[in-house]
């Protein structure tokens, strides 16, 4: 039986503080959705990758979300995600997660024996046939050829999505986390299709897992708006919404099962259907903002001038030398066009307001710069190496930071997506 405090609530929001120094913005944004009308509850999350980066470890992370609880006086559900771990990753992190999103993505390419897709058709004859999801006009028609196929092709992350599982209830317990399932660095999308048999698998596997994050189609690039085409997203989620909900009665999975979205923030063009959706088949959501609050740190010291605004030229200056380096990691999920990155020569000369307009995600602004906001988004390595210098400067700033990070993350993510605003 699950605990209910390892129960994860409708409405859900990831949220990555680098330096931990946000927390609290981060945890304001929700209480003003408290008090808007809707719960929200904060993940902090923060990936293997990223600590390795950086240098920190996840005890840095919980101690820093629990300070902002305790400073706010928040009473409802938060957790601290391990994010994007596996096997080889997932040891630090037990001590100190209580949600865990379990990545599958490398194994997706590893095809299972056409043995174990056809073992698989056999105990899921109930997916041969047509089947037709409550709510949407389409009807899926499943073949035994075509289940045993699909089941081929995911069998293996499943199987790797159960084995880290495993190790994490063997040191916590069972129902004392979240499990998510992470399918989006992938370079497919999966289809509703893929979705409702990967969830079969997961039955099967014994994973009770509570988020689900697939590769929709389109392009999630991080820290800017989706690029493709909005109704066929609309469509797609709506299927996927329903193929959850699907899974859910047929496979006894968790009631509260919902999508996760990966590299959600900024992807404003989007925010109106996911937020429909979600009214039509009331369904919840977690929403990870990937990232963001680091440029709303930068975005902050620009704006605040002096020093602030040196630095960040310096941050930039460093991150356009060394451009390949630093999106080498993140290759799948940025898109940057060379030709658009300013000369750090011009950028030296930039004042606060050309800084932060060439930087903020302002759809409406011709001096927003898309490539230049996604190259700073993965420079935080830069100012890691500046250690107290940069930390100084955030602490010297903390009022003008801290208004940046909650007034993002609350209207720009948090009113369009669970509030409809």
């Amino acid at each position: 039986m699950t605990n209910s405090r390892f129960r994860l609530d409708k409405f859900s929001v990831g949220v990555g503080d680098r330096f931990l120094r946000q927390a609290k913005a981060q945890l304001e944004a929700c209480v003003r959705a408290v008090e808007a009308g809707v719960d929200v509850v904060p993940v902090w999350n923060k990936s293997n990758r990223e600590h390795d980066l950086i240098g920190s470890e996840p005890s840095s992370t919980r101690a820093a979300a629990d300070a902002a609880v305790k400073a706010l006086g928040w009473t409802k559900p938060y957790y601290c995600d391990a994010d994007h771990i596996n096997l080889r990753t997932v040891e630090r992190f037990l001590a100190y997660c209580d949600f865990y999103t379990i990545d599958v993505a490398d194994f997706i390419a590893k095809t299972a024996p056409q043995s174990s897709g056809n073992a698989f058709a056999r105990r899921h004859g109930e997916l041969i046939g047509g089947i037709k999801f409550e709510g949407c006009e389409e009807r899926l028609e499943i073949t035994p050829a075509l289940l045993s196929q699909v089941a081929s092709k995911f069998l293996p992350a499943v199987e790797h999505a159960g084995a880290v599982y495993r190790r994490i209830e063997s040191a916590k317990g069972k129902g004392n986390f979240i499990s998510e399932v992470s399918l989006d660095e992938t370079d497919f999308a999966q289809t509703p299709l893929e979705l409702l048999i990967i969830l079969a698998a997961l039955a099967d596997e014994g994973v009770p897992v509570q988020t689900i994050a697939p590769k929709f189609s389109g392009r999630f690039h991080k820290g800017v708006d989706y690029t493709g085409d909005v109704l066929q997203f609309a469509h797609e989620m709506e299927l996927d919404l329903a193929a959850i909900a699907y899974a859910v009665r047929q496979y006894a999975l968790p009631d509260n099962l919902k999508l996760s979205i990966h590299s959600g923030s900024d992807k404003f063009s989007i925010y109106p259907a996911i937020h429909s959706a979600l009214q039509k088949f009331d369904a919840g959501v977690h929403v990870k903002t990937a990232g963001t609050t680091w440029l709303e740190e930068i975005a902050g010291l620009a704006e605040a001038g002096g020093q602030g605004l040196a630095l960040t030229k310096e941050i930039y200056a460093e991150a356009y030398a060394h451009r390949e380096e630093l999106c080498r990691p993140y290759a799948t999920v940025v898109d940057i066009d060379i030709r658009n990155l300013p000369a750090p020569a011009q950028v030296w000369r930039w004042s606060s307001a050309e800084f932060t307009s060439a930087l903020r995600h302002d759809p409406s602004s011709n001096l927003f710069n898309r490539s230049f906001r996604q190259l700073l988004h993965v420079s935080f390595k830069i100012a890691s190496t500046m250690g107290q210098r940069y930390l100084d400067l955030l602490e010297a700033n903390e009022d003008v930071i801290a208004r940046n990070v909650t007034d993002n993350l609350y209207f720009r993510h948090i009113r369009p997506v669970f509030l409809g605003a």
